[in-house]
């Protein structure tokens, strides 16, 4: 969605910059309302 590398969100998580819950399988599982609120600030209005 971001259009990163998945590392990139990975060290995102770790900065507190979007939380995430950690699954008893060690996946990463983010709040959805929140990405899209990055999402919303990262575009321009015009690119939307």
């Amino acid at each position: 969605m971001f259009r990163v590398d998945p590392k990139t969100v990975t060290r995102w998580a770790n900065a507190g910059k979007i939380r995430s819950v950690r699954t008893l399988g060690g996946h990463r599982r983010f709040v959805e309302s929140e990405i899209r609120e990055l999402l919303m600030e990262a575009v321009p209005a015009q690119q939307r």
